[in-house]
C-alpha cells in the first residue's frame, strides 16, 4: 500500500511539536513507561495501525517482550492489575461501543485505584493522542511502523 501523503504532521507547519511536547509531559506524570507502550500498543492494534518488532534477539532488550501478547491482556498472566485496568480505559476509549458511558464509572473507578487524578488524566490524553496518530497514519496510508 502506497501512502496517500508524507505524514501530515509534517506536512502541516508548526503541527508536529506541539504532539510531541504534550507526549513528553505525559511521561513525566508517573505513569510507567512500560504501562504507556502496552496502552499505545493496544490502541494501535484497535485502529489497525500495525508495527513491527525487530527479530535480531540483540535488539529485542529494546522493547518489552510481553507486547505481542497485549492483546491477549485479559488472560495473560504477564500484566499487572494496574496495567489491566489501563488497557480496559483504552480498550473502553478507543472502541466508543457507547459514546455517553465510553468509560464507565466502573472502568474509572477501577483505574483510579492505581493512578492518581494526574496519571489518569495523563492516561486518557495518551490514550486520545494515540488515537489521533492511529487515524492520521491510517487515513494516509502510512508504511508499517517499527517499534521504536
Amino acid at each position: 500500500m502506497t501512502a496517500r501523503m508524507d505524514n501530515p504532521s509534517l506536512v502541516v507547519p508548526g503541527a508536529l511539536q506541539p504532539l510531541l511536547d504534550l507526549t513528553e509531559v505525559i511521561g513525566k506524570t508517573g505513569v510507567p513507561k512500560t504501562t504507556l507502550d502496552l496502552v499505545r500498543l493496544r490502541v494501535s492494534e484497535i485502529n489497525g495501525r500495525v508495527y513491527t518488532f525487530p527479530d535480531d534477539p540483540e535488539q529485542a532488550g529494546t522493547w518489552d517482550a510481553r507486547l505481542p501478547r497485549v492483546a491477549g491482556w485479559r488472560t495473560e498472566s504477564c500484566f499487572d492489575e494496574a496495567e489491566r485496568h489501563a488497557l480496559e480505559m483504552a480498550e473502553a476509549v478507543t472502541l466508543m461501543t457507547d459514546p455517553q458511558d465510553m468509560a464507565s464509572d466502573e472502568v474509572w473507578e477501577k483505574s483510579a485505584q492505581y493512578y492518581t487524578d494526574e496519571q489518569l488524566g495523563a492516561l486518557v490524553m495518551h490514550i486520545g493522542l494515540v488515537n489521533l496518530w492511529n487515524r492520521v497514519n491510517v487515513a494516509t496510508r502510512q508504511e508499517d511502523a517499527a517499534w521504536r
